[in-house]
This record gives C-alpha cells, sequence and structure tokens, in this order.
C-alpha cells in the first residue's frame, strides 16, 4: 500500500460550507467562531475530520472560488488568527482539518492578475494563460478580451471573472502556448506550493483540491497534470509528510498515480455516482426502478485499476449538487447512509445531510450559485430565531432558510433515536468499531441488483453488507451461512435454505 498519512485510515469527514454554517456575530453570514462553537456538534456525530470550503479573500462572485488573495483569510469568516485558532481547536478534539485548494484560477481581483494585464513584461507576465493577440480567442475555452493594455485574451475557467493559471500545455500547438517545463509554468506552480506551505505551517492538516485534473491544457490524457501533482506529492512528502491532499478529478486512477490520497466520485464524469442517489429513478429510491450495475462495474474496474494506493470517496453530496433530500426522502436516506458508511474510501457527509436538510426551491442566485444556491441554505440548529443559524434580521441572511414548518433540525433529532442523524451516529460508530468497514478495507460485491451485497474485509474480519433500497421484499440465492448480525435496519433478513429473504428498505451487516 502507498504511504499515506495514519489518520486517513479511519477519517469520516463532514463537509462544512462555512458562509452557510454558523453565525457568530449576527451579521448573517457563517464565520470561524461560528465553526469553533459547533466543533462539539461534529465530534459528536462521530465525524473526526472536516473539509471547508474556499475561506479565502475574494470578491465572491463565485462563493470564494475566486481567490483575491491565497494568504488572507475572508474578512467576513474573520481573521487569520481565527483561522489558526479554528485549526487548534479541531486537533484539541483530535480531528483533522482540510482547506480548499483552487489552484486553476484566481480572481480577476488578484494582484497576480492585474500585474499579468500590463503591457510591460514582469514577474506576473506568465502568471496567466494569454493569447498572442485580442483577436485570437483559444479554441474550446472562454476568454477575456479587451480589459487591459496588454495585447492577447486570457483564458478563464469557467466564469468570466475566473482567468486560468499558467500551468503550460501538455501538447502546445500555437506560438503562445507554453510547454509545461517552461518558466512562466514552473513559477506558477512554485507559488501554488508555497500558498500550500504557509497554511500547512500554521496547522492546516491538507487540502481538497478544486478542478484538480484540468491545470495542464490540453492534456486528454492527463499525462502532464499527473506529472505535475507528482510533484507537488514530493514536495509534501518531504516538507509535511502528515498532510493529506485530496482530489476533485472523478478518475482515482489519474489522481491516485498523481500522488492524492484519495479522490471523489461525483456528479460528472464516467463514475455513474447520479445513478445511486439523483436521476430520474435514483438507485436508492423505494420504488425500486434503480440500476447500480453500472455504479458497481465502474467501481470495479477503478477499485482494481487503483488497487492498494489510495481512497475512492462517495459524498453523501456537495454544494455542487442538490441535496440528497431531493429525491430521497424517510427511510430511504437512511438505507443511503447505511451504504455510504459501508463502503470503502473516506465518507463525506455535506453539512446538514446528516439532518434530512431539504434543497430550497425557487431561489434566486447567490454568489454564483445559480440553481446549487438551494443546497447552500443556513444550517437548520433548533426552533429559535433563523433556526438558531444566526440573529441576523431575516432579510440579512447569507441564503434564505428552508421556509416549511417542519422543516429538520439538529438539535430535534438529536433528541429522537429514531431520527436520521441518530441513524447516521449509530452507523459511523458501527464503521469505527469494525476495521473491515473502514477506508482502506477491501470490498467485494455479491449480488448487484435488489438488494445490493458486498463483502468487507480487512485482516481476519469479514462482514457481509445487504442493502434493499425497494419498498418490496426481495429475495436472492446465496448458499453460504449468513453469520452473525451486528447491525439492522428495519425488518431481518431471513435465510430459506439457499435463498435470502431481505425486507423492504433494509440495511443489514453480518460477521462471517
Amino acid at each position: 500500500m502507498s504511504r499515506h498519512p495514519a489518520w486517513l485510515d479511519n477519517a469520516i469527514f463532514y463537509q462544512i460550507y462555512p458562509q452557510s454554517f454558523c453565525d457568530s456575530n449576527g451579521d448573517g453570514i457563517g464565520d470561524f467562531q461560528g465553526i469553533i462553537s459547533k466543533l462539539d456538534y461534529i465530534k459528536d456525530l462521530g465525524c473526526n475530520a472536516i473539509w471547508m470550503n474556499p475561506c479565502f479573500e475574494s470578491p465572491f462572485l463565485d462563493a470564494g472560488y475566486d481567490i483575491a488573495d491565497y494568504y488572507k483569510a475572508a474578512p467576513r469568516y474573520g481573521t487569520n488568527d481565527d483561522l489558526i485558532q479554528l485549526f487548534d481547536e479541531v486537533h484539541k478534539r483530535g480531528m483533522h482539518i482540510l482547506l480548499d485548494l483552487v489552484p486553476g484560477h484566481t480572481s480577476w481581483n488578484h494582484p497576480w492578475f492585474k500585474a499579468s494585464m500590463k503591457a510591460e513584461r514582469n514577474e506576473y507576465t506568465d502568471r496567466y494563460v494569454w493569447t498572442d493577440s485580442v483577436w485570437e480567442e483559444a479554441a474550446g475555452y472562454g476568454s477575456l478580451r479587451g480589459i487591459s493594455e496588454r495585447d492577447g485574451s486570457c483564458l478563464v475557467n469557467f466564469f468570466t471573472h475566473q482567468p486560468a493559471l499558467n500551468y503550460g500545455f501538455f501538447n502546445p500547438e500555437r506560438p503562445w502556448q507554453q510547454p509545461i517545463d517552461a518558466e512562466g509554468p514552473r513559477k506558477t506552480l512554485e507559488a501554488m506550493m508555497d500558498v500550500m506551505r504557509f497554511w500547512l505551517s500554521r496547522g492546516c492538516d491538507g487540502f481538497r483540491v478544486d478542478m484538480a485534473g484540468s491545470l495542464v491544457k490540453n492534456d486528454k490524457d492527463g499525462k502532464g497534470t499527473i506529472a505535475l501533482w507528482q510533484k507537488v506529492r514530493a514536495f509534501l512528502d518531504k516538507e509535511f509528510p502528515e498532510a493529506a491532499i485530496i482530489s476533485e478529478w472523478g478518475e482515482p486512477d489519474k489522481a491516485l498515480e498523481g500522488g492524492f490520497h484519495m479522490d471523489f466520485l461525483f456528479q460528472s464524469g464516467p463514475s455513474h455516482y447520479n445513478d445511486l442517489f439523483r436521476c430520474e429513478e435514483p438507485y436508492f429510491s423505494s420504488r425500486g426502478k434503480g440500476d447500480v450495475t453500472a455504479f458497481v462495474d465502474k467501481y470495479v474496474e477503478y477499485h482494481n485499476k487503483t488497487k492498494n494506493k489510495g481512497l475512492i470517496c462517495i459524498p453523501s453530496g456537495n454544494h455542487d449538487i442538490d441535496r440528497l433530500a431531493r429525491t430521497l426522502h424517510g427511510d430511504e436516506l437512511k438505507v443511503a447512509f447505511a451504504f455510504l458508511l459501508t463502503m470503502p474510501g473516506a465518507p463525506y457527509i455535506y453539512y446538514g445531510d446528516e439532518i434530512g436538510m431539504r434543497y430550497v426551491e425557487g431561489l434566486h442566485s447567490v454568489e454564483g450559485g445559480y440553481r446549487r444556491t438551494g443546497s447552500r441554505s443556513p444550517m437548520q440548529w433548533d426552533n429559535s430565531t433563523n433556526a438558531g443559524f444566526s440573529t441576523a434580521p431575516v432579510e440579512k441572511l447569507y441564503i434564505p432558510l428552508d421556509p416549511a414548518a417542519d422543516r429538520p433540525t439538529a438539535a430535534a433529532q438529536m433528541a429522537d433515536p429514531t431520527s436520521l442523524r441518530s441513524e447516521v451516529q449509530r452507523l459511523i460508530a458501527l464503521r469505527q468499531a469494525h476495521p473491515a468497514l473502514q477506508n482502506f478495507g477491501e470490498i467485494e460485491f455479491v449480488h448487484a441488483g435488489y438488494p445490493l451485497m458486498y463483502l468487507r474485509s480487512s485482516g481476519d474480519e469479514n462482514l457481509l453488507v445487504i442493502i434493499n433500497p425497494s419498498a418490496e421484499e426481495k429475495r436472492v440465492e446465496y448458499a453460504q451461512t449468513l453469520g452473525t448480525c451486528i447491525y439492522q435496519l428495519n425488518s431481518a433478513v431471513r435465510q430459506d435454505g439457499n435463498t435470502l429473504v431481505v425486507p423492504a428498505q433494509s440495511a443489514s451487516v453480518f460477521r462471517k
């Protein structure tokens, strides 16, 4: 197995969207001190690691993914000292925290970009990807044009205000396309490693890397980008060997070859992640019309390619996609979490998913959220003012709350042993008690359909997981004995000779 920080063995992550988590000063926007005040809640749930979305100086045209200063915390969240205090408080609780690194682009307000727009050459001229003429755009990319005295068009990665940093082209085809070993791309990578060095030396435990597979341009097979990240991994192994790096790539074989410790399966790409939770007929819907086979086939393919190299992670959701509770409800959510928390790879729980927070329909876009805005509403802590998120007047809240009278709250679910949160807490405790269920445990699929069955193993421990999201009882051939049941959601699995009778909307784990 490739080397990785030991704390990743049983890491269970909780994703915090800082502006929506907890507001400590009544301005309607979440902040570092608010997060600190809720760390015990996260630990009580059972999570021992945090991924926090970007928290740096920004004009917030894309919710902080448009960074104007990598070295300064955004004042609306607090100071650098407040952020370092957050690191310290996380560590006091035996937990770890990852910051969100955005290496592919900056805000157009970043001093680097302002310097790169100047006609005279300077140290930032080649920090971004520019064509030689304002009349030439880069085929396949958006661009900024006619904005400066410099002649040229600047590539953008997504939104118009996000100029692309220059890591070079794997196969340069135009005079302005610099190779990956040119001085400009090398300086850009050095600058990004300096950013990582700055925050790691102050207590950050690593980074989740935004759009990690997109840095080198004209790199169809990812070879140039893989080589770039291998340099980063060598730097980290030398200076910060306990730091973790997690990629938003969606192709684990490439990400792990590049030196990442884990990669997300997420909404875009070939993983069939959406088949599980977010499509017309999700597999985890009780209607029982979904199809899990394409997901399993792709997962097995990735698992074989990355065997003993790193982690493939399946998140409950994130800030870019619909809430889990938009398509799943009631016990469907409990069954889905039984899957998420018994699969290999580090689990990631998006804030509020553990209580079944809903997608808020009909919202206007906030900070570039557009249709994603409904998944970014404030955390619902209790039934006090603004659901306990903030004491600000309701019109000043970062994003409107779920207006429903029956919106779920953390307080109510903590008091209810039958709630979704209580079931998630129970599942996390089960996972942490059994090495076979943890991040590096092996997996072998036994049956892909209704039910879904897989073996998890580590050392001498072998566990069988049986999950049936359907509202109908299912039967499947299974000639072996089940063993001892160590977890059961809803009714118990029965064995009738060589046939298993799997109850509707159930999940079970057996020790073999």
